[in-house]
């Protein structure tokens, strides 16, 4: 390559513009919707789904137990922005009717004040009109398609590139929202060899789905993009098996949008974070291929941050963290102060290294959308409190032991009396403490707003 005489090289003239705008920090928020943890090699899966995402976290923070505090999506993100837990910033349901409060902090707006740059590529604007709080730019590729959920992460990633590289001296705070693994699995055409090690998909004498069917967005697959030419798919591994394809599509995308940080000069001033909204149950508990119920297949997602030469690479943190201590964190990591009306912890010492003590004990997560239900989590056991009977006739009450069951399969409530007494009190007074914070203590001081969550305390969902 020939230089020009005099001419100074685009990457100092940018690092010495970064310089005069103080050098602040850029951050990159990555959100995966429907993505669970421990289907990525990182998280120790044994199908190469995620081989970009695997070193992503070489090169970062991974944490290992990093929970939803509530779900699905309206919830989860509204969570992420406000570092508030659902019982504070009322949005406990996806598409409820609660209207998130304009005096709630929100991170992109915290960003924009601070003279950040905001973009964010994503379409749940559409939806409820917060989540475009706080963004001069706002990228919704889904426009062109017939669903939300189908915008595909080769879409994201052609507009936000482009926004990058015509945005690349300006301090950024740049938010995408990625749908690929969200139901309906349907990847590319190139990548359905993947993963399926069965002999016959469409097994008739398989009869494993036919509870599936029954349901609502079970008979739409089945009619729809589970059908083929030798009949419906019948075998859930099959299903399992094109949510893999989806992930690995994504992850093959991945490095686009790293790579155009390493063009710009961008890489070693921006925070990447990743992280998603809530998991996939595929058919655990007799919930196919769904984001509720409040066991770990749906709980547990992904965090991986990278930032080079303040965060170590290869470092795996242990501790119980949670969705509300995104916000709080990722102000810290860019100097921001982290507002009172934040529920969330910081844990970016953790991610440093500069400090070691953080996380939780204990840590409470509800879900009010499908299902009326709250779970309380220890570092060994899982409480799970039904206010109504949910539609696949699980119980009211379900206790694990999640040192010998992580995968939740062995009820221990009626077993343990005595530690489902402990919990289930330890978790109705952390409830009835926030709502007396929230709301008072009798129901004629509550909103239109606020009687959603009486309603939940008191089971009337």
């Amino acid at each position: 390559m020939v230089e020009c005489s005099g001419v100074t090289p685009i990457n100092e003239r940018r690092r010495r513009r970064q310089i005069e705008v103080g050098n602040k920090l850029n951050v990159l928020m990555i959100t995966i919707d429907s993505l669970r943890a421990d289907h990525l090699g990182c998280y120790g899966y044994q199908h190469h789904t995620s081989p970009n995402i695997d070193q992503l976290a070489s090169e970062g923070v991974l944490a290992e137990r990093f929970l939803c505090s509530s779900i699905p999506t309206h919830p989860s993100y509204t969570t992420l922005y406000t570092g508030q837990h659902a019982i504070r910033h009322k949005i406990v349901a996806h598409a409820g009717k609660n209207v998130l409060a304009r005096e709630a902090p929100f991170l992109s707006e915290l960003f924009m004040d601070a003279g950040y740059n905001t973009c964010a590529a994503d379409n749940l604007m559409r939806a409820r009109l917060w989540f475009g709080r706080g963004y001069e730019y706002y990228i919704d590729s889904s426009i062109r398609r017939p669903l939300v959920v189908n915008v595909s992460c080769e879409d994201i990633n052609a507009r936000t590139i482009h926004w990058l590289r015509t945005h690349p001296d300006e301090p950024f705070f740049l938010f995408l929202h990625y749908w690929d693994p969200h139901y309906p699995f349907t990847p590319p055409p190139s990548y359905r060899h993947l993963f399926y090690d069965g002999a016959n998909p469409t097994d008739p004498d398989n009869h494993t789905l036919d509870k599936w069917w029954e349901y609502p967005f079970g008979s739409i697959a089945r009619d729809t993009w589970l059908r083929t030419p030798d009949g419906p798919i019948t075998d859930p591994d099959y299903v399992m098996a094109l949510y893999d394809q989806e992930i690995r599509y994504l992850d093959d995308h991945l490095p686009e949008l790293l790579e155009a940080l390493d063009v710009l000069g961008l890489t070693e001033n921006t925070l990447v974070f990743l992280v998603a909204d809530h998991g996939e149950s595929m058919t655990e508990h007799g919930i196919f291929y769904e984001h509720h119920g409040l066991y770990d297949c749906v709980l547990h997602v992904p965090m991986i941050a990278r930032l080079p030469g303040r965060i170590k690479e290869g470092t795996r943190l242990p501790q119980i963290l949670q969705m509300h201590d995104v916000a709080p964190t990722i102000l810290e990591a860019a100097g921001l102060p982290i507002p009172e009306e934040m529920d969330g912890h910081s844990f970016w010492p953790l991610l440093t290294g500069e400090g070691q003590v953080g996380g939780y004990k204990s840590v409470i997560s509800l879900e009010s959308s499908w299902q009326s239900k709250w779970s309380l989590r220890t570092d060994r056991y899982k409480f799970i409190l039904s206010r109504v009977p949910d539609f696949y006739g699980n119980p009211l009450q379900e206790l694990f032991d999640l040192a010998i069951d992580p995968q939740e399969e062995h009820n221990l409530a009626e077993e343990q009396p005595a530690i489902v007494s402990e919990m289930e009190a330890e978790l109705e007074a952390w409830i009835a403490a926030r709502l007396k914070e929230e709301i008072g203590t009798g129901p004629r001081h509550l909103s239109a707003a606020h009687q959603v969550l009486h309603n939940l305390l008191a089971g009337e969902l």
